[in-house]
C-alpha cells in the first residue's frame, strides 16, 4: 500500500500517494453534509412518513396499543422473562426456569396467532423493506456514478504539486 503524506494540492489539503494522485483527506469529525443534501434527505423522510406503508404501520400500532388481550399477554411475557432470569440466576432452579419458558412459548404462540399482531408485524416488515430499498437505491446510484467518474479520472492523472 502506498504511503500517504499530507500535501496542499490546488490550494486545499490532500493526501498524496507516491503515484502523484491528489486525494482529499478528511477527518470524520470535520465532515459536514451539504445543506442541500440534508434538505433533500428531510424531504425524502417526509415522503416516507406520509407513505401508505407508514400509515398502515401507525394504524396497526394504535390497534395493538388499544387491544386489551394483546397488552395483557405482552405484560405477562415481560413478567415471565424476569421470572426466568430470577430462577436461573438467583434461585439456580433450572426446572422452574424451563417450566416458565414453556409458558412463555404458549403465550408467544397465542400472540402470533392473533390477526392484529400479524398485521402489525407485516406492516413493520413492509416499512423495513421500503427503507432497505431506498438505502439500496441511494447506495447503488452513488456507487455507479463513482465508477463512471473514477474511470475518467484514472485516464487523466491529476497534477499535484506543493
Amino acid at each position: 500500500m502506498a504511503e500517504q503524506h499530507a500535501h496542499t494540492c490546488g490550494g486545499h489539503d490532500h493526501d498524496h500517494d507516491h503515484e502523484g494522485r491528489c486525494v482529499p483527506s478528511f477527518h470524520t469529525r470535520d465532515l459536514i453534509v451539504r445543506k442541500d443534501v440534508m434538505e433533500k434527505a428531510k424531504e425524502l423522510a417526509d415522503l416516507i412518513y406520509t407513505s401508505e406503508e407508514v400509515q398502515r404501520y401507525r394504524q396497526a400500532e394504535k390497534q395493538i396499543q388499544a387491544h386489551e388481550r394483546v397488552q395483557s399477554v405482552m405484560a405477562l411475557l415481560k413478567k415471565k422473562q424476569k421470572e426466568v432470569v430470577a430462577f436461573e440466576k438467583t434461585f439456580k432452579n433450572e426446572a422452574m426456569a424451563k417450566k416458565i419458558e414453556e409458558e412463555m412459548a404458549e403465550l408467544q404462540d397465542e400472540l402470533d396467532g392473533m390477526p392484529i399482531v400479524s398485521q402489525f408485524q407485516q406492516s413493520q416488515s413492509d416499512i423495513n423493506y421500503m427503507l432497505q430499498l431506498v438505502i439500496g437505491v441511494v447506495r447503488d446510484t452513488v456507487a455507479q456514478k463513482l465508477e463512471v467518474e473514477g474511470a475518467t479520472e484514472q485516464d487523466e492523472p491529476a497534477d499535484c504539486s506543493n
